[in-house]
């Protein structure tokens, strides 16, 4: 009798005919675009002189865009949703066990209370303690973070049983007790579960205190000022042991420490190299062949994840060649409309689900479930001499033992002298050197974005990946919600994405015959993606200067090809816009999806590609800053009321103001040349234009001018930026008057 199946997928039918009709329809007017831009290069020099450059900066322009359009229609080709059964999976001493790995760079970017909420919701999942070990990375090397990890190890004796007794969804302590419903508990109207919880949540402010407390004193005495974050030796602490109620005659799962030696000297490689670290020490403490990685703000919001993803993992049709199971990335702190789109609906909505239709999506960073075996390259490890081995994954003897199955490490039985010596080993800054460890073997190091270059590569050696999203979100995360932190995380990103579209890695060229074509398409576009701050400049520049000066770019109105350039417009706007409202967005939502992903394209789409560029000569060295995870109630005050906090570097304010000013100069100029010279129906596309950009990004316009807080547009910058701004403007008048 065949067993049910653990999962099922169905293919969207109406989207997916909604999508390739859409296809066919923008595609075809394309085509009339690029003949209109080409037939006006066979025309006569005399009558294209004046226009060739901007034209062609247009056209070079209207190709970037259709590159990247094609490119995105990879995702739209066969979207697909799945269910999952996890009732059907076998007894729970049949599961197979789960590393969970968090990583945490810096305590004061990322406070130490949210990271422990983190550990013990990760702890706290609905899976047999004995199968869950969850290792904490420490890059910072804090003693801080140490004594809240001990002091977290006491408080999930208490935790862990609550929820368990009490059947908790939100497993989170922060989460738990700051809801007001709850947790939808079975057993809300039970006066022993009231008793309970407030004896619980005592305890947790206890907790808090004793962090909070620790980490003062800390400040004050500056002990934890002498360690350097650059520069200290491993530390490496396990922890373990038996739930304090005997009611529940149970364990909790094991919890480690690590913060691996970093000196000035040797390259640690950011989170890539933290990551690679725990999958070595845990392959000789716990050695599970499943891994969830999670980043140290995006708590366990569901216990049930570990269950779905074993749906996939356990299924004998595809366990062979699956490699990861993803979640979306879900945020706890956004607002109705988004105004930053810190939510990323487009990738974990629409892109993901595509991408889950042809050979799965893209490693994410954080959420995601993966096979240990898959991160250890292609070597075929059986029949290979231990010399080989040793020079593909390092020294240790322990390491090398794991990569067997059925290996039991001598931790488990309280083997201090490997815990002292093999993992320090394990987690030394020399361990690497001469290995294949960021290469070939584990999270490569290759470029910044670790998630998306080791995903990548697992798809170019044949294993899949798979998307689950259950309706209710399994991980919850803190979102940017400033727009400063929001620019300077996407030029990070941007850069690290841009520059494997231009290394040996670019999907387009690497190893064509090792994944589909339409799978190969969707790397592209996340890569050349920023591509889009060429078009973007041009477009909020090149046709307002023409305007200004009265040189058409466009058909004028009345013209058979008007009506193609109206077409082209409203159709990639009435897409986004179905997108948006078939993903639960609103109006509001769409135009402000509009309006940032101007803004990225003009700031941080912009400095990504020039820093992936300086980084490929040479010029610079790959960097990275954590993302400030403090929370600031000023700035999320302003962001609940889709303020805009334009309390944000220079760098990125004055593109802003620059477009800005130069489409109000030329929007105002233009009307005064129409009026008396006319020519209102040549330029019609070009006045549009200008009051499309002007129109969107009315928010820059209310911030320099009409807001009084704090978030308001500096009045010395933006004086500054109009002048040199106008000054431009003139010049370019009257060297086009010569």
């Amino acid at each position: 009798m065949e067993e049910s199946p653990l999962h099922s997928s169905h293919v969207q039918k109406l989207l997916l005919v909604t999508n390739r009709v859409h296809m066919l329809l923008h595609s075809t007017a394309l085509c009339f675009i690029f003949y209109y831009r080409f037939s006006f290069l066979f025309q006569p020099p005399h009558t294209t002189e004046s226009l060739l450059f901007p034209w062609l900066l247009v056209f070079a322009s209207e190709i970037i865009l259709s590159f990247i359009w094609i490119l995105g229609r990879a995702y739209r080709w066969r979207p697909i949703s799945r269910t999952v059964f996890p009732e059907r999976l076998p007894e729970d001493h049949k599961l197979p066990a789960v590393d969970v790995f968090i990583c945490t760079a810096d305590h004061t970017k990322e406070p130490t209370f949210e990271v422990m909420n983190t550990v013990l919701s990760a702890m706290a999942l609905d899976y047999p303690p004995e199968k869950l070990n969850v290792y904490l990375s420490d890059d910072g090397g804090s003693s801080v973070t140490l004594h809240a990890m001990r002091e977290a190890s006491n408080f999930a004796r208490l935790w862990i049983p609550f929820c368990t007794r009490y059947r908790i969804k939100s497993r989170c302590p922060k989460a738990f007790f700051s809801s007001s419903d709850d947790d939808e508990s079975d057993f809300v109207r039970s006066s022993l579960y009231v008793e309970d919880k407030k004896q619980i949540e005592e305890k947790y402010e206890v907790f808090k205190e004793k962090i909070v407390s620790f980490r003062d004193n800390m400040a004050i005495s500056r002990d934890d000022s002498t360690i350097n974050v650059q520069d200290h030796p491993p530390c490496i602490e396990v922890m373990e042991g038996n739930i304090l109620d005997d009611a529940d005659n149970g364990k909790i799962p094991r919890l480690v420490y690590v913060s691996r030696e970093k000196r000035p000297s040797h390259p640690h490689h950011f989170k890539a190299g933290a990551l690679n670290v725990l999958l070595r020490v845990s392959a000789v403490i716990s050695n599970s062949p499943y891994i969830l990685v999670l980043d140290c703000d995006m708590f366990c919001n569901d216990p049930s994840s570990a269950r779905y993803a074993m749906c996939f993992h356990l299924d004998p049709k595809i366990s062979s060649s699956l490699a990861f199971v993803q979640f979306p990335q879900k945020f706890y702190n956004v607002s109705k409309n988004d105004i930053y789109d810190s939510q990323l609906r487009s990738i974990f909505t629409l892109q993901w689900r595509g991408m889950d239709g042809l050979k799965g999506p893209v490693m994410s960073g954080t959420g995601f479930y993966i096979k240990r075996v898959s991160l250890c390259g292609n070597l075929n490890i059986k029949g290979t001499d231990l010399t080989q081995l040793k020079e593909y994954f390092g020294s240790s003897n322990e390491f090398i033992k794991s990569l067997t199955q059925n290996y039991t490490s001598d931790s488990a039985s309280g083997g201090n002298a490997l815990l002292e010596g093999e993992t320090h080993l394990l987690a030394s800054c020399e361990y690497e050197i001469n290995t294949k460890w960021g290469q070939e073997v584990g999270f490569l190091y290759d470029s910044v974005v670790e998630d998306y270059l080791t995903g990548f590569i697992l798809h170019c050696n044949g294993w899949t990946s798979v998307f689950c999203e259950p309706s209710r979100p399994q991980f919850l995360g803190s979102a940017t919600t400033n727009l400063n932190d929001v620019l300077i995380q996407g030029t990070r990103w941007y850069s690290g994405l841009f520059e494997n579209g231009i290394n040996k890695y670019c999907s387009l060229i690497y190893g064509p015959s090792r994944m589909p074509v339409l799978q190969r398409l969707c790397f592209a576009e996340l890569t050349y993606f920023p591509l889009y701050c060429f078009p973007l400049w041009c477009f909020a520049t090149i046709p307002q200067l023409c305007l200004l000066h009265g040189i058409p770019l466009y058909p004028k109105v009345g013209d058979p090809f008007f009506i193609i350039f109206v077409f082209i417009f409203v159709s990639a706007l009435l897409n986004h816009l179905e997108e948006v409202l078939i993903t639960g967005g609103t109006l509001h939502k769409w135009m402000n999806e509009q309006r940032i992903w101007m803004m990225k394209s003009i700031t941080c789409h912009l400095y990504g590609c020039l820093d992936a560029l300086l980084k490929k000569v040479g010029i610079r060295e790959a960097n990275f800053l954590p993302t400030n995870k403090v929370a600031d109630d000023e700035q999320t005050q302003l962001y609940q009321m889709d303020k805009y906090d334009f309390r944000v570097s220079s760098i990125f304010i004055a593109p802003m103001l620059a477009v800005i000013t130069i489409n109000i100069c030329c929007f105002l100029g233009g009307i005064y040349r129409a009026v008396f010279v006319g020519s209102w129906d040549k330029m019609f596309v070009q006045f549009f234009i200008a009051g499309f950009i002007i129109t969107v990004n009315y928010p820059i316009i209310e911030g320099l001018v009409i807001r009084n807080d704090k978030g308001r547009i500096s009045k010395l910058l933006a004086i500054c930026v109009i002048i040199a701004t106008m000054i431009l403007l003139g010049c370019f008048t009257l060297l086009s008057s010569v």
